[in-house]
């Protein structure tokens, strides 16, 4: 009883002490993130493979998947972004050089405009993508749980998802000739792609905490009365692993201009139409027994 009571005590201080530095008016905040995702390997590709080559996949994969973020925020606008780092040697192949062609730049959200703009580069073109914050019904729950020095509580969607871009080059052509000559990394990128295709409708699950109560979290994820410090989506968590409140050097948090402006639906069929024309790229390369991947 007497540790409840301490507790209680101490997420009303921490509740207080948030109060009174969110009243500043140019408050800003850092939020640093770690995203991974999982992949069922026993699965992979729906082909016999050895344990090692298993290995030497997932550890590929890992690299692919593995990018660490910074959401840096103020009372109602958010820049989120990658931390740059240092291309890796030997970590090329075609499908890292094909996704390379899909960089994400900076993503803005405003909570109170309810706007998101996410600058994209797609094959050497720059875009803008332009879209209304996307909502999810956030189902409140009491279940809590510490990350850090923040108290967090649950909350749950689901989500419906869209076709993945990728996915008209990922599926196999069934017709194709199975007796052709095939390279081995060109199978291997089309089932990477196979294996991080998304299911119609996922659960996400997020821990948020008042003690920094605004609304914006990873990503597109926000909406809820603090930040996000954890969510996990399908086979994706991304997870906070250090915060910063008011800097010393404040970052300006601006909405981004670069780039030819589109709807996310525009820039979705600009994407599709890519991808198909490349899937029949290179299925007439396989075909003829070529080696398109490694283009």
């Amino acid at each position: 009883m007497k540790a409840t009571i301490i507790k209680c005590i101490t997420s009303v201080l921490a509740l207080f002490i948030s109060v009174i530095t969110f009243a500043q008016q140019d408050f800003q905040g850092q939020a640093f993130y770690q995203s991974k995702t999982s992949v069922n390997m026993d699965n992979f590709g729906g082909r016999e493979m050895s344990e090692d080559r298993k290995k030497q996949m997932a550890e590929r994969m890992k690299s692919m998947f593995e990018k660490t973020y910074i959401l840096t925020f103020n009372k109602t606008e958010s820049i989120y972004k990658e931390e740059e780092k240092l291309a890796t040697p030997g970590q090329g192949g075609g499908f890292r050089m094909m996704m390379g062609s899909f960089s994400g730049g900076k993503q803005y959200k405003n909570v109170k405009d309810q706007k998101l703009l996410q600058e994209q580069e797609f094959f050497g073109k720059q875009f803008l993508v332009k879209d209304e914050l996307p909502k999810l019904e956030w189902q409140m729950g009491s279940e809590t749980k510490q990350i850090g020095k923040y108290l967090c509580f649950k909350a749950t969607a689901v989500k419906q998802v869209e076709d993945s871009v990728l996915s008209s080059f990922g599926r196999r052509d069934n017709n194709q000739n199975d007796n052709a000559e095939k390279d081995e990394d060109d199978l291997e990128a089309k089932d990477e792609v196979d294996e991080v295709e998304m299911p119609k409708e996922i659960v996400i699950t997020a821990w948020y905490t008042p003690q920094i109560p605004i609304s914006q979290g990873p990503g597109e994820y926000w909406g809820l009365p603090g930040l996000i410090l954890e969510v996990s989506a399908d086979r994706t968590t991304i997870l906070c692993s250090k915060i910063v409140m008011n800097p010393s050097e404040k970052d300006e948090i601006k909405a981004p201009t670069k780039g030819k402006e589109v709807t996310k639906q525009e820039y979705n069929k600009i994407i599709k139409k890519k991808m198909e024309e490349m899937s029949e790229m290179f299925r007439g390369r396989l075909g003829r027994g070529g080696n398109f991947m490694r283009h």
